[in-house]
């Protein structure tokens, strides 16, 4: 038996070499395919950028994916600190991160343009250079805009210490300038060089909910070159709606309308509000809405107060049609141990009280027209009516379905990737450190079996036939992952959005966090959920998001001895008054682990007219012995497998097994 199986190996390897022989024809071209691959795996390892919890938050994501999180900065330093000022280094900087806005605004300023356009074409290119410098050419070649690869390319790699190639490289440029094309070649410079500083983006969750257009986040998510995401709660909210789950549309609405961010919705994505503004008015005109009085930006001044009296009855509107919804999910859907959340039949409609836990808590409001006491989960016809036509509106945006789509096609609920555990919220776990069990659709699953599983079930949400029952489970598992208890995206036992709103009493507003975030405090407890998805090196580490660091208190973001790494500290608004700085980026790059904390971002206005930058404090918390290498990187490993089937087909060739073909 065993010599059959050998045989059968023997007999599928030697198959899959003449297919390989198809690509390398000749015993030449594989020895040089793997000279090729093998001197790769010597170059150091590419630049990670690692950001969380956007929250919509565009212009400062964008600003720090420009500047990549101080990289930039800090090369144009290096290159320049004893040759620029520190006002022409900043103007520089600023050029790279905004290229035709800063062109537009320098231009007119400049006495000897095409003098400054010389000057500026050779500061590029020497960053350029460095940044392309841990790169092959090929690789380099690869990322160049098509309309000026040759003459990049030329540039590049010309060595102009040379006096036959100095005056190539001027004539070069000098040509560039007198036939117009220094602005554009200036822009395309500038976009190969955000390009080549960062190899790889890892975007640890929440791109939606709370700041302004998290569209136009998504946008740029789509045209940037390698990006990775790992799905956080709001996140998984959207594509619940984007796939038609009505609890998740009511949800993603009612978050919207509080925290007035309607933009994003109606001009955004084409959803139209109107449906939900006219049963607002029509049915909570006369309602008491105190208790759901929207949140509105500093400048307040700029909203009417009818349209404010209009937010508050559409978010009460809406968020009545949630807790609905939210019940039926929870009673279709046993598994998901929700019950203690079923709390419209708690109310006593009466009195005004609510009995959460065995405890009798006065509301601020027990004014709900459309709730029927003897059924209080039904929505009435005209709730129907409308949710119905919001689902059509949702499924029919093609911009959200393409959002959500590139949601689905470069996102996971985890990442491993070059040793690190990359995860928005947590990989739930019991008080006494193991792993908590999950009992979905008949599997006892736990750790990252039950992660695995429930991405499986996301997709189905999403992709399942419309109509299945599989699909409609799907779509209620997408909004368990949002607010479910101990989901893994909300790592909390409960959420109290009825409380807060209705109940005065704030000790019935605690949402108690998963054991996981006490326990990652601890090295041990980091070593067990890595070893748990097969990472355990000295450099690996649990990169979070989710969890807001309150720097302002002196919380680390650096935990559980190093091996745990938190960088949500407070990037969209809403949240910085909690955590005193504006967000916390990670960069690793072949030498360094390096964490930068920043300060609120000013606007893209005025970084392009006073050259400011997000003002970042950086700390390097972990220095490597030696450079880290490709070939110590996942992509090393695959490359790898690469030269050791090449070498097999080499060997192949060699003994006449394979003949060579051309």
């Amino acid at each position: 038996m065993n010599e059959e199986i050998k045989h059968c190996d023997a007999t599928s390897e030697l198959e899959y070499l003449k297919l390989l022989s198809r690509q390398y024809p000749t015993a030449q071209s594989a020895a040089s395919e793997i000279i090729n691959l093998q001197a790769i795996l010597n170059l150091p390892k590419g630049t990670e950028h690692f950001m969380s919890d956007l929250h919509g938050e565009y212009e400062a994501f964008i600003h720090i994916l420009s500047n990549a999180s101080g990289a930039i900065r800090e090369k144009v330093d290096m290159l320049f600190s004893s040759t620029l000022s520190e006002n022409e280094r900043a103007v520089l900087a600023t050029l790279i991160y905004y290229p035709e806005e800063k062109l537009a605004e320098i231009g007119p300023t400049v006495v000897d343009i095409n003098e400054w356009y010389k000057q500026t074409l050779n500061h590029l290119i020497e960053i350029c250079h460095l940044v392309a410098s841990k790169y092959t050419r090929s690789k380099v070649r690869k990322s160049l805009p098509a309309e000026y690869s040759y003459i990049i390319d030329e540039l590049l790699n010309t060595d102009f210490t040379l006096h036959n190639k100095k005056e190539y490289y001027d004539n070069i440029i000098s040509t560039i300038i007198s036939i117009g094309k220094a602005e554009d070649f200036i822009i395309a410079m500038c976009e190969l060089i955000k390009r080549l500083i960062v190899d790889r983006l890892h975007i640890v969750g929440d791109i939606f909910d709370r700041g302004p257009r998290a569209d136009i986040v998504m946008d740029s998510l789509q045209k940037h070159h390698a990006v990775d995401i790992q799905w956080g709660n709001h996140d998984i909210l959207w594509m619940g709606a984007a796939a038609g789950s009505r609890v998740c549309i009511a949800t993603v609405l009612a978050n919207s309308v509080l925290y007035n961010n309607l933009e994003v919705i109606e001009a955004g994505y084409g959803i139209s509000l109107r449906p939900l503004a006219m049963f607002a008015n029509d049915v909570y005109a006369q309602t008491d809405t105190e208790c759901f009085e929207t949140r509105t930006p500093n400048d307040a001044t700029a909203y009417k107060p009818k349209d404010i009296a209009l937010g508050a009855r559409m978010y009460k509107a809406i968020i009545v049609i949630m807790f609905k919804l939210e019940g039926q999910a929870i009673m279709r859907n046993p598994d998901f141990k929700m019950d203690e959340r079923l709390l419209l039949d708690k109310i006593d409609y009466d009195k005004g009280t609510i009995n959460l836990g065995g405890e009798i808590y006065h509301l601020c409001d027990c004014d709900f027209p459309t709730i029927d006491i003897n059924d209080p989960y039904k929505l009435n016809s005209e709730e129907t009516d409308l949710i119905e036509e919001l689902r059509l509106s949702f499924i029919g945006s093609e911009k959200l379905q393409s959002h959500v789509k590139f949601l689905f096609s470069k996102g996971n609920l985890y990442k491993c990737f070059n040793g690190n555990l990359l995860i928005h919220g947590c990989v739930p776990m019991n008080e006494d450190g193991s792993f908590m069990e999950f009992d979905i659709g008949g599997k006892k699953l736990k750790g990252k079996a039950f992660l695995d599983h429930a991405e499986k079930i996301a997709y189905t949400g999403f992709y399942g036939k419309p109509n299945s029952k599989e699909k409609r489970f799907g779509e209620d598992f997408l909004w368990f992952l949002w607010c479910g208890k101990n989901s893994p995206l909300f790592g909390r036992e409960r959420i109290t959005t009825l409380e807060r709103r209705l109940v005065k009493d704030k000790s019935t507003w605690v949402e108690p966090k998963n054991a996981y975030y006490d326990l990652t405090k601890k090295e041990e407890y980091c070593e067990k959920i890595l070893k748990e998805f097969g990472l355990g090196s000295s450099r690996s580490h649990i990169i979070n998001g989710h969890i807001p660091v309150r720097s302002k208190d002196g919380e680390n973001p650096i935990k559980g001895g190093g091996k745990l790494i938190v960088i949500d500290g407070g990037f969209c608004r809403a949240y910085q008054s909690t955590t005193g700085i504006a967000g916390y980026t990670l960069i690793y790059n072949s030498y360094v682990m390096r964490l930068s904390s920043h300060e609120p971002f000013g606007g893209a206005k005025n970084a392009i007219r006073n050259n400011t930058d997000i003002l970042s404090t950086s700390v390097v918390f972990e220095r490597l012995e030696s450079r880290i290498k490709i070939s110590e990187t996942d992509n090393g490993a695959l490359l790898q497998k690469n030269i050791d089937e090449l070498k097999k087909l080499l060997e192949a060739y060699n003994k006449g097994i394979i003949m060579e073909h051309n």
